[in-house]
C-alpha cells in the first residue's frame, strides 16, 4: 500500500523587528495653567494675609479680655486696627504670606512637572546650571544696569511725582529686625517664585504657539501689569518695569537656564531695599 507522505505545514514568515516605540513627551503647562497659577500666587498672599490679619486680630482680642474682662472688649476693633496698623506686624504679616504663598507654587509646580524641573530650554523651568558660568557675571551686570537705566526713565517720566511702592515703604518703616526677615524674602524667594511663573512657565507656554520675540513681549507685559497695583496704578513706573522684565526674558533664553534671571531679579531687588537701611526717616 502506497503510504501518503504527510508534510508538515508551513510556519507563518516571522514578524519584523518591532521598532522601540519614542519617549512620551513630558507633561507641560499651557497658557491657561501658567496663567492660573500666577493668578493662585497673588491669591493665595491675599488669604494667606487675611488669616495671618485674623489670627492677629482674635489674639489682640484675648489679650485685651484677660487684661481688662469685658471693658476692654468695648474698644476691640480699634484695638485691632491699632495693631495691624503697626509696620512691624504689617511686615511680618507680609512675610507670612508670601512665604506661605511661594511655597505652595513651588510645591505644585514641582509636583505637577517633575521632568521640566531640570530641563534647561522651554518648555523647561530651567533649574540647572547654564552652560557658560560667565551667564552669572552677566545676571549680576545686567542686574545693576537695569533699575539704574530704569530709574533715569521713570525720573523723566514722573517728572515732579514722587514714586510710592507699597512694600518699599513698609521696609522703610519697620524696625531693624523685621526690615532684615522682609529685606531676604524680597531679595530671594520672591525672585525664585516669580522667574518660575514669569520666565518659566509663562514664557514657555507663550513660546509653543508664538514666535519667541511675540512670547517675550507678552510675558514682559503681564510682568508690568502684575506689579502696577503694588506701585499704586502709578504709569510712570512701567518703563523701568518692563526694561527689567525684557532683560529677564532674554538672559533665560540665552543662558539655558532660570538661575542668572533669579540673580539678575535677586540683585534688582537688593539694591531697591538698600534704601531701607539708609533712609533717615520714614516717607512722609
Amino acid at each position: 500500500m502506497d503510504t501518503l507522505c504527510q508534510t508538515a505545514p508551513a510556519l507563518p514568515p516571522p514578524l519584523p523587528a518591532s521598532s522601540p516605540l519614542p519617549p512620551a513627551l513630558p507633561r507641560t503647562p499651557g497658557v491657561t495653567a501658567a496663567v492660573g497659577f500666577i493668578a493662585l500666587y497673588f491669591l493665595l498672599q491675599f488669604a494667606m494675609g487675611f488669616v495671618a490679619a485674623l489670627i492677629v486680630a482674635v489674639a489682640v482680642g484675648i489679650k485685651a479680655g484677660l487684661q481688662h474682662g469685658l471693658t476692654g472688649l468695648a474698644g476691640l476693633e480699634a484695638r485691632v486696627q491699632a495693631a495691624l496698623a503697626q509696620p512691624d506686624v504689617h511686615a511680618m504679616l507680609t512675610v507670612v504670606a508670601l512665604a506661605a504663598a511661594a511655597a505652595v507654587i513651588l510645591w505644585q509646580a514641582r509636583r505637577r512637572w517633575p521632568q521640566l524641573w531640570a530641563t534647561a530650554q522651554p518648555p523647561g523651568f530651567g533649574f540647572v546650571l547654564p552652560a557658560v558660568p560667565a551667564f552669572f557675571v552677566v545676571a549680576i551686570a545686567v542686574g545693576i544696569a537695569a533699575p539704574v537705566l530704569g530709574g533715569m526713565m521713570t525720573r523723566l517720566f514722573a517728572g515732579q511725582h514722587v514714586l510710592h511702592q507699597d512694600v518699599q515703604q513698609l521696609g522703610v518703616q519697620a524696625q531693624p529686625g523685621s526690615r532684615v526677615v522682609l529685606a531676604l524674602l524680597v531679595v530671594t524667594l520672591g525672585p525664585l517664585v516669580e522667574e518660575l511663573l514669569f520666565r518659566g512657565m509663562l514664557l514657555a507656554a507663550l513660546m509653543r504657539r508664538l514666535r519667541a520675540g511675540w512670547a517675550v513681549i507678552i510675558t514682559s507685559l503681564s510682568f508690568v501689569l502684575i506689579h502696577l497695583p503694588g506701585l499704586q496704578l502709578q504709569w510712570y513706573a512701567l518703563p523701568d518695569l518692563l526694561l527689567l522684565a525684557l532683560a529677564l526674558c532674554w538672559i533665560r533664553l540665552k543662558s539655558g537656564s532660570l538661575w542668572p534671571a533669579v540673580l539678575t531679579h535677586a540683585v534688582n531687588n537688593a539694591l531697591a531695599v538698600t534704601v531701607w537701611f539708609v533712609a533717615i526717616k520714614p516717607p512722609g
